[in-house]
């Protein structure tokens, strides 16, 4: 008899045959008539990135790649809507370990289930699945159900070996109330973190869950660094060192886009009001709540449909002021009136657009762009109360 066994994975590696298996959204079918030390397929997916995701098109473009260490025996494509399955099996060129797919799919409006089976030549199964909301009214019902604004706020004023400065706990603090008294956003405020304590928060960040529509803003306060030699631009933590050649206790603005890419959220929006911080765009560096109403819904899904990874800095490569003692540094004190102005009363909505003529009087000369997978017409916004 023919035994075998299911596994749904949640989030936790599961180990078969030494290999790790850490795709929470794959369920893996081990066939035991054949060798127990079978190793599995491993799916990844291009597109749709993540699990859950709208588009207000009518069609996709389906992409992943099927790797084995043994030779695949079989790649099969189904796509489920309105509790109909239609299963096609993909051609694969014989004795391949790998298997590139791309597929056009119409969509229908709705939910849209796509999944991908995968089996080996050991009789390792993997199969991977993809969601795709389709059509204005469902999109517009999900986002005004689910959406939700997150924000990392991290401020140093003090500092081991660096002098200290005066506003950036009183601007991250203030910008922090009124994102959750205004904005409704979930807000995760760090005081004077180590580099350390940075590294792990931003860890935590990359493993955490978000639902499509989710926002996260990152907002950082505090000294920046730009080392000349290394053509780089650094955040300066609370323990970083002075005499540091190999910059291992700063976090380096390469790293922190790297870190912020593969945030599993769709819609990022990095402030940076730091010396130096236009330098988080390399091109820089190498220069020497309520429901909404159905038109703010309607504007909403044209934004939220597209993957946003944008920054605004308070200077480009220079040094900015940190501002008068007991009040808010320039950047901030714009920031914070532009919040306050705008997003109430009929204009609910805040966009980047919108906010960016706020510093552009400024003494210093604040940058604004995108950076990893940011897609056209994207955009973050601020959604008041």
């Amino acid at each position: 008899m023919k035994r075998s066994i299911f596994i749904l994975l949640a989030c936790s590696p599961l180990i078969v045959a030494a290999q790790s298996f850490v795709d929470k959204t794959n369920s893996i079918q081990v066939d035991f008539t054949k060798e127990v030390t079978t190793t599995l397929p491993v799916i990844t997916w291009e597109t749709p990135r993540i699990e859950s995701s709208f588009s207000t098109d009518n069609s996709i473009i389906l992409k992943a790649r099927v790797k084995s260490s043994v030779e695949l025996e079989e790649v099969k494509l189904r796509i489920t809507f309105g509790g109909n399955t239609v299963e096609k099996k993909l051609d694969i060129p014989p004795l391949q370990n790998s298997f590139n797919f791309e597929q056009k799919l119409n969509l229908r409006d709705g939910s849209n289930i796509v999944e991908i089976v995968a089996t080996n030549k050991k009789g390792g199964i993997v199969s991977s699945e993809r969601s795709i909301l389709h059509g204005e009214d469902d999109i517009i019902a999900t986002i005004d159900a689910n959406r939700k604004d997150y924000a990392l706020i991290i401020a140093t004023d003090e500092y081991d070996y660096w002098g200290d400065l005066n506003n950036p706990i009183n601007d991250a603090t203030t910008i922090g109330s009124i994102l959750e008294d205004k904005y409704g956003f979930e807000t995760d405020l760090m005081i004077n973190p180590s580099v350390e304590e940075l590294n792990d928060k931003i860890y935590d960040y990359n493993s955490k869950l978000f639902n499509p529509q989710d926002q996260l803003l990152i907002f950082v306060a505090g000294h920046g660094y730009f080392d000349e030699t290394l053509e780089e631009g650094y955040v300066v933590a609370s323990n970083s060192l002075k005499n540091d050649k190999g910059k291992t206790t700063y976090l380096s603005h390469n790293l922190l886009r790297v870190r912020i890419e593969n945030i599993k959220c769709e819609h990022i929006l990095l402030v940076m009001d730091v010396c130096f911080g236009g330098t988080i765009d390399p091109k820089m560096a190498r220069v020497r709540g309520n429901a909404l109403e159905r038109e703010d819904a309607q504007y909403l899904v044209k934004k939220l449909t597209k993957r946003t990874r944008k920054f605004l800095t308070s200077g480009s490569k220079e040094y900015v002021p940190d501002g008068t003692p007991g009040k808010h540094s320039p950047f901030a004190e714009k920031f914070i009136l532009a919040l306050r102005e705008i997003g109430g009363g009929e204009g609910r909505i805040l966009s980047t657009t919108e906010l960016i003529p706020y510093f552009m009087r400024l003494p210093t000369e604040p940058r604004f762009g995108s950076f990893g997978t940011d897609e056209p017409n994207s955009d973050f916004v601020f959604v008041a109360k």
